[in-house]
């Protein structure tokens, strides 16, 4: 649940510096990339369990070749964090789009998995989404499941049940790593002369995006 009416009182940019905006008077947000940085925001208030969506068109053409955008994730604080990450990874030219998926428990990660699109994500809005409960964790695209991370510390198994989190999305440009192992980079000789627009999103969906989440009193 949101608790202002504009992303003044919702979420804070957390770098980036101009690249990440609040425009119309708190009623939308964009996170910009270019040659030199990305950007980022996170919510100011925390969650335990719920849902979030994100509806997100991915930039076409050359120029984004190697990026990674991270589309949203979870996290707590401190050494010892949680967090559950859904991330795209950039891709060769004609090759399916990759989603990244991890979840981190007591600081500790290692437990990716990688899945190939079956659309071009450059073509028209799609839904990602993370629901998130005691029982489990469920990666979605569209409303269809691709992973379930199932809640095994009966037997043993780290699971993040017990640390509120807050909700990140961050654009950034990964080419060291995220497209074959870093064999391929970003293409800057396309870009446009002003930063790329990566994500953009009026209030209403900002709403919708943690309308399920359930607020931890601070």
């Amino acid at each position: 649940m949101a608790t202002g009416d504009n992303f003044y009182q919702d979420v804070d940019l957390t770098w980036g510096d101009y690249r990440a905006k609040i425009l119309d008077g708190g009623k939308s947000l964009s996170l910009t990339l270019d040659k030199t940085s990305g950007s980022g925001f996170r919510s100011k208030r925390e969650y335990l369990f719920g849902r979030i969506d994100m509806e997100l068109k991915l930039v076409s053409g050359e120029t984004l070749l190697a990026l990674l955008l991270l589309i949203m994730y979870l996290s707590s604080e401190g050494p010892y964090h949680d967090e559950i990450d859904f991330e795209f990874l950039g891709n060769s030219s004609g090759e399916p789009y990759i989603v990244h998926t991890n979840v981190y428990t007591q600081g500790k990660g290692n437990r990716e998995q990688q899945f190939y699109l079956w659309f071009d994500p450059t073509k028209k809005f799609h839904t990602y989404s993370i629901v998130w409960n005691p029982q489990r964790i469920i990666f979605l695209v569209d409303n269809i499941p691709i992973r379930e991370y199932n809640n095994e510390e009966a037997i043993g198994v780290p699971f993040p049940s017990k640390q509120p989190m807050r909700v990140y999305s961050s654009l950034w440009d990964a080419d060291q790593w995220a497209t074959r192992g870093g064999l391929v980079k970003t293409n800057w000789s396309n870009a446009p002369s002003q930063p790329i627009i990566g994500i953009s999103m009026p209030m209403p969906v900002f709403r919708h995006l943690v309308h399920l989440l359930i607020a931890v009193p601070r």
